[in-house]
């Protein structure tokens, strides 16, 4: 069985039913649950639905007490590192859509290295191989050579690039892959074909298979997420919690993660058509860690400064900082080439390091492996 076989059992309509009729009644219950880490998928419905709007700081309480008894007062910091800007996907929501009238570029072994140097001396010893989604340019091959050319660099080596074979991943293992993020972005077939019309994205099934293949390559973690603002927050939010709940019975020795990045500006720009505020993060972060007290919940730079400094400590236990979503962007120059999207927070790692020790957390520059018995140590 894959998650498309899942899929067919729960109709994108159903699972905003599911949403719309939760009751105050229900949420109280889900909240209750939460406490003894016994809830299921109707209770995140509930946490999810409108419904539980009002009960927003108990679910915030709860959220961050859930996260610090589990991770301590910790923060997981990495880089996102762009190797190419080279993609042969339409899409309509990205800067680097092939349709884009932009200079491409693919950094060569000689500029990953300089890169790679750039990020050490920021602090990072967890880093965040992207791409665009090419594979005339960037295949096994290229992602093979370029994680030996940062594995003695680095503790931690992750990825989010164009999905693969079972066996691609395998392979890559072998050189040092620690972890994969794949982003569905939606999971309403319709509007994944709207956003989606050319290249090999343009197939939904080969996308949301791509975390059973990671599970059967034995891959040690696994990220998942949606694009908040392609369709409505709340159902596509509900089926990454689908997901993640047959992917965590299915592959039980891998590791989980959940991003909840939000559509941003880039070139040849896409509104949202559901939009989801702040406010609506914030819930949704809660939503999770009520859900699944075990999960690694990531925050990004596509958030504003005033907001990350007051949300990381609500569920949180990752976030990129100083980030360069760019190929050469930490060497060369933030504008070396195209960014992918437009970043809100905009600090440098140094400043998130003070603010997060300000706020009396403790930096971890590195993966929760290598990390969990320090955060263990932290109260």
């Amino acid at each position: 069985m894959s998650f498309s076989e899942v899929l067919e059992k729960h109709p994108w309509e159903a699972m905003s039913a599911r949403i719309a009729a939760a009751t105050r009644a229900d949420v109280e219950r889900a909240l209750a649950r939460s406490e003894r880490d016994a809830c299921d998928l109707d209770d995140l419905a509930a946490l999810l639905s409108p419904q539980a709007t009002p009960y927003l700081e108990s679910m915030a309480r709860i959220s961050h007490a859930k996260t610090v008894r589990r991770f301590g007062r910790t923060m997981q910091l990495f880089a996102p590192l762009y190797l190419s800007n080279e993609c042969q996907n339409v899409c309509t929501y990205c800067g680097f859509s092939v349709t884009n009238k932009i200079a491409r570029r693919t950094l060569n072994p000689a500029e990953i290295l300089r890169e790679a140097g750039a990020i050490r001396k920021l602090g990072f010893d967890h880093v965040l191989i992207v791409t665009g989604e090419s594979q005339r340019t960037v295949g096994e091959k290229y992602f093979a050579d370029a994680l030996d050319l940062l594995r003695p660099h680095f503790a931690n080596l992750s990825m989010e690039v164009q999905p693969l074979e079972t066996d691609e991943y395998a392979r890559l293992r072998d050189h040092g892959l620690n972890a994969v993020i794949v982003y569905q972005e939606t999971y309403n077939r319709t509007d994944y074909r709207l956003h989606h019309p050319r290249g090999r994205k343009s197939d939904f099934d080969w996308r949301v298979q791509t975390p059973d293949r990671l599970g059967q390559a034995g891959v040690h973690k696994i990220g998942l997420g949606a694009l908040f603002g392609l369709e409505d927050w709340r159902t596509d939010a509900l089926f990454v919690g689908l997901h993640l709940s047959y992917l965590e019975k299915t592959y039980w020795r891998t590791r989980y993660s959940v991003s909840f990045p939000r559509l941003r500006p880039h070139v040849g720009g896409l509104d949202p058509k559901v939009e989801m505020t702040e406010r609506d993060l914030v819930q949704t972060l809660c939503a999770f860690r009520l859900f699944n007290g075990e999960i690694e919940l990531t925050l990004s730079t596509r958030e504003r400064a005033a907001f990350r400094d007051q949300a990381f400590k609500l569920g949180f236990t990752a976030m990129s900082a100083g980030a360069r979503t760019n190929p050469g962007g930490y060497a060369e120059s933030p504008k070396a080439s195209l960014e992918q999207f437009d970043m809100s927070d905009k600090r440098s790692a140094a400043e998130v390091v003070a603010m997060l020790r300000a706020a009396g957390y403790e930096p971890v520059w590195k993966d929760w492996d290598h990390a969990y018995e320090r955060a263990a140590l932290i109260g």
